[in-house]
């Protein structure tokens, strides 16, 4: 229960620290002028602060290690054998995380060429295998159970560095990153809390902390009266680091760990993610398939194809949302009953429907 405490205490602070910081940041960029300006592709029409996602690293690293120092002084931390291999891991992500905060301040502040951001984001991803973890069992995904290292660390890194784009592509209408990354992160978090990993539930639910009074500011605030933010690509690298991490975390299997093929956390950390990852894929297939630049931005996204339909910005987050969360509700109540290939498929197959009917819909609106 004491640890359960802490949590919620870190989780607070990570709150309040946000609700401190983000204030002063907004004051920083309307002094400084320090604003995404609105082109044909954006769907804002005033200049906003894009700055909101510098809060995110400095909060969540002050509030895991002050409250994980706590733990620890008030006997609660991890075994000694386990210890060591813990502070590897959350050493190797906070390396990783400044990497991408420093790339991505720059990208904010001056614009940073793709190849540049994408060469950090493949050095950060290393950091996971050198910590020790990486997708070692799919739990019975395709049948696949155990996998060799040589396939799990190039595949881990391909992951990080595609979840990592993934959120940070998304972002394209208010809330849209910040409330999915939310919705995956609740999830991970109430797992690790399930399965007694309290220092990456802590992390979890602190990201989850400093989200909420950004994602108040970002979706609330009025960009007249300079009380809009944007995340920007620091914010954005942040939160995708911080979710492939999860994502790794909760897959790598262990000897004695109560992770089983039931619980399959490849498919459930692919479920609450779905949204995100799969939207990239229809994309970047698209722009292949019409022999157009695969990373050139271009309205083709999830949140473009809502608006086309005739949603405001408002509505269609919270369509995309629910869509998230039914996905991950489903997938979590299917693996009890059904085999997790099959719930897979479905998934995949749900998805592309639906997508299939937002193109019918546009067609006809358009016509």
């Amino acid at each position: 229960m004491e640890n359960l405490y802490i949590l919620i205490a870190a989780f607070v602070s990570a709150v309040a620290l946000g609700r401190m910081i983000i204030p002063n940041i907004l004051i920083i960029s309307l002094r400084k002028r320090l604003f995404d300006v609105p082109d044909e592709r954006k769907v804002h029409k005033r200049p906003v602060p894009r700055l909101g996602g510098v809060s995110f690293f400095p909060v969540i690293l002050f509030a895991l290690c002050m409250f994980s120092a706590l733990r620890l002084l008030m006997g609660h931390g991890p075994d000694e054998s386990k210890a060591a291999q813990l502070v590897c891991e959350l050493l190797f992500l906070v390396s990783g995380l400044t990497l991408l905060y420093i790339i991505g301040i720059a990208d904010d502040l001056v614009g940073v060429r793709y190849r540049r951001k994408f060469l950090v984001q493949v050095v950060s991803a290393a950091m996971f295998p050198l910590s020790g973890i990486y997708i070692n069992n799919f739990y019975g995904l395709f049948g696949v159970f155990m996998v060799p290292a040589e396939v799990g660390i190039p595949l881990t890194m391909l992951l990080v560095v595609f979840i990592t784009n993934a959120i940070n592509l998304i972002d394209g209408i208010d809330g849209l990153a910040s409330g999915l990354s939310m919705v995956a992160l609740v999830v991970f978090g109430v797992m690790f809390v399930h399965y007694q990993m309290w220092s990456y539930g802590m992390l979890a639910f602190v990201t989850v902390g400093v989200i909420i009074p950004f994602f108040s500011y970002n979706v609330f605030g009025s960009a007249s009266m300079g009380r809009k933010v944007f995340m920007g690509d620091t914010g954005s690298l942040t939160l995708g680091f911080i979710l492939s991490f999860c994502v790794i975390r909760y897959c790598m299997y262990e000897p004695g760990m109560l992770l089983t093929v039931k619980s399959s956390p490849v498919l459930v950390s692919f479920s609450v993610l779905m949204v995100p990852c799969l939207d990239v894929i229809r994309v970047v297939l698209r722009r292949a398939r019409n022999r157009k630049p695969l990373f050139m931005p271009d309205k083709t996204h999830i949140h473009h194809k809502f608006l086309a339909m005739g949603f405001s910005p408002r509505k269609a987050l919270v369509t995309i949302l629910l869509m998230s969360a039914c996905f991950g509700v489903f997938t979590l109540v299917g693996i009890r009953y059904l085999n997790n290939t099959f719930v897979f498929v479905v998934d995949v197959v749900v998805w592309t429907l639906l997508n299939l009917w937002f193109n019918r819909v546009i067609r006809m609106k358009n016509n």
